[in-house]
């Protein structure tokens, strides 16, 4: 299994916020300074995570000049960097990580996000519907590797069209390409161009349910794909202790901040955010939707919306469950995440073992 850290790059602090959107965030005590990322970075890399996951959206900063300022101020940890599709050409963002590799000494992945909230789009200036989205972000990918295998080449698509592009030269360590979605849309894409498969957190028989079918698609197209899952932990020495920090980061979302929230992700396309909205009703259902699977997260938070929550064994025990369902890697997060990340990475990581563990609530 591989574990990557998510850097708060819209702010950080000890309560739920979004991660993409200003709009309905709760009040960052923590501004993302580089000088406080590199803090959660550098705490990242010490506890035993393989990468950072950044996001991308309106309410953060782009995460290409982030991400490699933070490079300046790290020595081994991964960058894996949102890009999102349609936002930028392919041939021009093929540069961009040929010069992020450079300046990193070959540190870079990349999270290509398709996008799910219409309105946010549109603001970009992108007015494509969900599917078409999604054939944007296959030609997208299929762009982008041609032209890392060096130049000239051309491509006609939907979306795209190149006449004699590419890199002057192949770029000698091309980074690997993250997609995450859950429609089908999403999983023909991932299926046929990604490296890696990205889901947020469900119920382990789920995502062996999702993992066994975007695997046999991928098979179809001769190719193996790996898989990865976004969560967050809250984790403590007793379950009754992270309990009751769940119970204190619910306490922290107000009506008001749930009501916006949930009208907004109403109006998204996105079937993961769909069914990220599905596990908790809106705050109607029950919240904890599967052993140690929290979804009270999801309330407030756009995208991944589920927290695994109890003793540091039990969360390790329910990381081996998820990999026994098939997951390959794990994108995990807390609040506040530079003393998340060393807790996790002191007394979850190590316990992850694959072997049974009593459960409780």
């Amino acid at each position: 299994m591989t574990f990557h850290w998510f850097l708060p790059t819209s702010g950080d602090g000890d309560q739920v916020g979004a991660a993409t959107v200003a709009a309905g965030a709760a009040r960052h005590a923590r501004a993302a300074t580089i000088g406080y990322l590199t803090e959660v970075a550098r705490a990242a890399e010490a506890g035993g995570f393989r990468a950072l996951l950044t996001p991308v959206g309106s309410g953060c900063p782009d995460p290409w000049i982030v991400c490699a300022a933070v490079t300046q101020h790290t020595e081994r940890i991964g960058l894996l960097v949102a890009v999102r599709a349609g936002f930028a050409l392919p041939t021009l963002v093929a540069q961009q990580a040929e010069a992020f590799q450079a300046v990193s000494g070959g540190r870079l992945a990349l999270n290509i996000v398709t996008g799910g909230d219409p309105t946010e789009q549109r603001a970009y200036g992108d007015f494509l519907d969900h599917d078409a989205r999604y054939a944007r972000t296959g030609e997208f990918i299929e762009v982008l590797r041609r032209s890392w295998r060096g130049g000239p080449f051309d491509f006609t698509g939907a979306h795209y069209r190149v006449d004699g592009g590419g890199l002057a030269a192949p770029l000698a360590d091309p980074p690997p390409v993250y997609l995450g979605g859950a429609s089908p849309a999403a999983e023909a894409v991932a299926a046929r161009q990604a490296d890696a498969y990205l889901m947020w957190g469900e119920p382990p028989a789920a995502i062996a349910t999702r993992v066994a079918r975007v695997r046999a698609r991928a098979a179809e197209q001769g190719r193996t794909l790996r898989t990865g899952l976004r969560l967050h932990v809250i984790a403590r020495h007793t379950a009754a202790e992270a309990w009751a920090e769940a119970d204190r980061l619910r306490a922290g979302m107000s009506p008001d901040r749930i009501a916006a929230a949930q009208a907004r992700f109403g109006r998204m396309d996105s079937v993961g955010q769909a069914r990220m909205t599905a596990l908790h009703g809106g705050g109607s259902g029950r919240l904890a939707v599967a052993t140690n699977l929290w979804a009270g997260i999801g309330l407030v938070r756009e995208g991944a919306g589920t927290a695994l929550v109890g003793s540091y064994a039990e969360v390790a025990a329910r990381l081996d469950e998820y990999a026994r369902s098939g997951v390959d890697e794990f994108i995990l997060s807390g609040w506040p995440h530079r003393e998340e990340a060393e807790r996790v990475g002191a007394e979850v990581l190590p316990r992850v073992t694959a072997l049974p563990v009593a459960v409780s609530h």
